[in-house]
């Protein structure tokens, strides 16, 4: 079984995109995050494979992510790469053969790229795609690897180097997908409009 995780925010105003809605306002970073979930579910549904989506805070009743395309759950506590660590400890208890993980902040996502990753995964231990700002807007792996996760400090520009060090360290292989910038602000997203 091949494993697309996806992670996002319940879209709620006020609560996502934050350094965006400093200078936009709560309502536009909401309108904004909205597209970003559309252009994220799109991708995803391309993957043939099994598809679980995790929720920051709870499982709406109804929303636009149908049942019958994913798995719904609630992301486990703790910081950002503990809850990776258990979506992908999870996925790989439950079968999978290969594990792909992405948020919900790159836009130029694509079927192609998610494609890659998991051909990728059949020849290498690890894929990483990266962001221009010292993070990673997809990380896959063949077995459930810990290390990836811990002593990392989040949301900061070492993410992608401390990952690959660890990664380097397990001596594993490691494909590079292309670069992809991730919507973090007003700045990202006008040049994701102009590209």
């Amino acid at each position: 079984m091949q494993l697309l995780h996806i992670f996002i925010k319940n879209p709620r105003l006020g609560y996502v995109k934050t350094r965006l809605a400093a200078t936009v306002g709560n309502e536009e970073a909401l309108r904004i995050y909205h597209i970003l979930l559309e252009k994220t579910r799109d991708a995803g549904k391309s993957h043939g494979g099994a598809r679980w989506l995790w929720y920051s805070d709870e499982v709406p009743d109804s929303d636009d992510w149908s049942t019958a395309d994913f798995v719904k759950q609630v992301q486990f506590p703790g910081d950002l790469g503990e809850r990776m660590s258990h979506a992908f400890r999870e996925g790989f208890a439950a079968g999978a053969t290969s594990a792909v993980i992405v948020g919900s902040d790159c836009p130029e996502l694509s079927p192609k790229i998610l494609a890659e990753a998991f051909s990728a995964l059949e020849t290498h231990d690890f894929t990483v795609g990266p962001t221009p700002d010292g993070g990673y807007y997809l990380l896959g792996m063949r077995t459930y690897q810990p290390a990836v996760f811990e002593q990392i400090v989040w949301s900061s520009e070492a993410v992608f180097p401390a990952t690959i060090e660890r990664m380097e360290a397990l001596g594993a292989t490691v494909h590079l997908l292309p670069i992809l910038s991730d919507v973090d602000n007003e700045t990202d997203w006008n040049a994701y409009l102009n590209r």
